[in-house]
C-alpha cells in the first residue's frame, strides 16, 4: 500500500547554501491495515519521515528517493494531484489537538466543513455524520460537543474529535504523530484504545510516531527503531522485546520507564494487558463515561 524506497530529506541554507542531511536513505513498505510504529528519540526524523509523506516539508529543503501511495509516487505528484491525495487518502492526527482546531470557530464546524470539502456532502448530511462519528469515538454529548469550542473541551476529548475527523473522508492511510503526547497517562489509554478500535474497523494502515516503546508495541503490528535520521531495524513487538538487533534498540528498550498502571495499553512489553475495548453502542469505557459525565457537568 505504503513503499518508501531511499527517502533522502536535505536541508540547505539559504544564506550559506551549505546542506545537511536529515534522512539518510531509508526504506520501508506498509500493506493494506497495517500499523507502523516510527520510534525513537527526539530529533530522530520521525516526524520529518511523516512531513515528507504529506509533502510538507521544511522550505528549501529537498527530498530524494520515491514515496509511493498504490502505486502513485507522491513526490512527483503536485499541485491539485497532490492536494486530492491529501484530502481523500491521507489524515493527519497531530500531537497537539489544540494546534489542529480553529480556536474561533465551533468543533462541529471543524467536522462538516472537513466532510463537506473532501466528500462534496451537504451540510445537514455531514452534520449527522459528524454526530454518528463523534458517538464512534466515545463520545455521548455529541450535541453539546458539536456546538463547543475548542478552550471548552479537555485535552482528551479534543484529540478524540481529532480522530472523528481524521476517519471521516475513509482515508487509506492515518499519520498519528504523537497523538498522547500532551495527554495524562489515563487519558493516553482511551485515546490509544479508540484510535486502534477505529483504524482496525475502517481497515486502515496506520504510521505511529512516538518516543514511546511500550506505547508503539500496544497498537503496531511492526516497529521500526529510528535514530540520527536512519531506520536501524523493523521488526514485530514480539522480535523487538525479545531479539533486538542493535545496541541502540537493547538501550532504548532498558531506558523505558514503568510507570503505567495494570491494564494501560502500554504494558505490552512489560507483560500487562492491553486496552479495554470500547462497550458496543458508542458509549465508550468506564474513563469515558467518566469524562463525558465531567464534562456535560462542567
Amino acid at each position: 500500500m505504503l513503499k518508501i524506497d531511499g527517502l533522502v530529506l536535505t536541508v540547505v541554507d539559504p544564506d550559506t547554501g551549505h546542506e545537511t542531511e536529515i534522512l539518510h536513505g531509508n526504506s520501508l513498505e506498509l500493506a493494506q491495515g497495517e500499523a507502523l510504529g516510527l520510534v525513537g528519540e527526539s530529533g530522530s526524523g520521525k516526524s520529518m519521515t511523516l512531513k515528507c509523506i504529506l509533502g510538507i516539508e521544511p522550505d528549501g529543503a529537498r527530498v530524494d528517493g520515491t514515496i509511493a501511495l498504490d502505486g502513485t509516487d507522491l513526490l512527483a505528484s503536485g499541485g491539485d494531484a497532490l492536494r486530492r491525495i491529501r484530502a481523500e487518502d491521507l489524515a493527519l492526527i497531530a500531537q497537539n489537538p489544540h494546534g489542529a482546531l480553529n480556536p474561533v470557530l465551533p468543533v462541529g464546524r471543524f467536522l462538516v466543513e472537513g466532510m463537506s470539502d473532501a466528500r462534496s456532502m451537504g451540510r445537514a448530511e455531514a452534520r449527522e455524520r459528524a454526530a454518528d462519528l463523534l458517538r464512534q469515538v466515545g463520545i455521548a454529548d455529541t450535541e453539546r460537543v458539536l456546538r463547543s469550542y475548542p478552550h471548552q473541551l479537555s485535552g482528551g476529548m479534543l484529540q478524540r474529535v481529532v480522530i472523528a475527523g481524521a476517519i471521516s473522508g475513509d482515508p487509506k492511510l492515518l499519520l498519528a504523530d504523537e497523538p498522547t503526547t500532551a495527554l495524562d497517562v489515563t487519558t493516553q489509554a482511551e485515546v490509544v484504545a479508540i484510535l486502534d478500535e477505529k483504524r482496525r474497523e475502517h481497515g486502515l494502515s496506520m504510521i505511529f510516531v512516538t518516543h514511546d516503546l511500550d506505547l508503539a508495541a500496544a497498537v503496531c503490528d511492526r516497529l521500526a527503531v529510528m535514530k540520527d535520521g536512519e531506520i536501524l531495524e523493523i521488526g514485530t513487538p514480539e522480535e523487538i522485546r525479545d531479539r533486538p538487533r542493535t545496541d541502540y534498540t537493547r538501550k532504548l528498550m532498558a531506558a523505558r520507564p514503568m510507570l503505567y498502571p495494570e491494564g494501560h495499553p502500554a504494558a505490552f512489553l512489560a507483560g500487562g494487558a492491553g486496552p479495554a475495548p470500547l462497550r458496543e453502542g458508542g458509549g465508550g469505557n468506564d474513563e469515558t463515561d467518566r469524562i463525558n459525565g465531567e464534562e456535560a457537568g462542567a
